[in-house]
């Protein structure tokens, strides 16, 4: 819902205004919401054991194609969230960083940071 209503406030402003590097957040206000959409997809996608594909913000410097990509992501990141059950919390899982190193967290401390990771951004967004 909040991000929504960010799209909204969004389509008062300029593309100029939307691309202008600010300070903190992804550099521009729309790429700190592609950054915000694409990550959230990411890390669902990863607690699912599904390939995970970057996205470029290059192919999506509009309002309309970010919103249309997080509609598209939308779909997958609503039947994860509302088939997560408390079952999964403690699951383990691994994540092998760029550097080799495997990193171990439970499902619930990730979907707790991708609830932190937006909400972060949001506020620099305010801010």
């Amino acid at each position: 819902m909040i991000r929504e209503d960010w799209y909204r406030w969004c389509e008062e402003l300029s593309e100029e205004e939307l691309l202008q590097n600010q300070t903190g957040g992804s550099g521009s206000i729309l790429h700190t919401l592609f950054h915000i959409v694409d990550v959230e997809w990411s890390w669902i996608r990863l607690l699912q054991s599904k390939n995970d594909s970057q996205e470029s913000f290059d192919k999506y410097i509009s309002l309309n194609r970010v919103r249309n990509l997080d509609a598209e992501f939308h779909l997958e990141v609503e039947n994860f969230v509302n088939n997560y059950d408390a079952g999964m919390e403690n699951q383990l899982f691994y994540d092998t960083l760029p550097d080799g190193r495997v990193v171990t967290d439970t499902r619930g401390e990730v979907m707790r940071h991708i609830i932190a990771h937006e909400i972060h951004h949001i506020g620099q967004l305010s801010i």
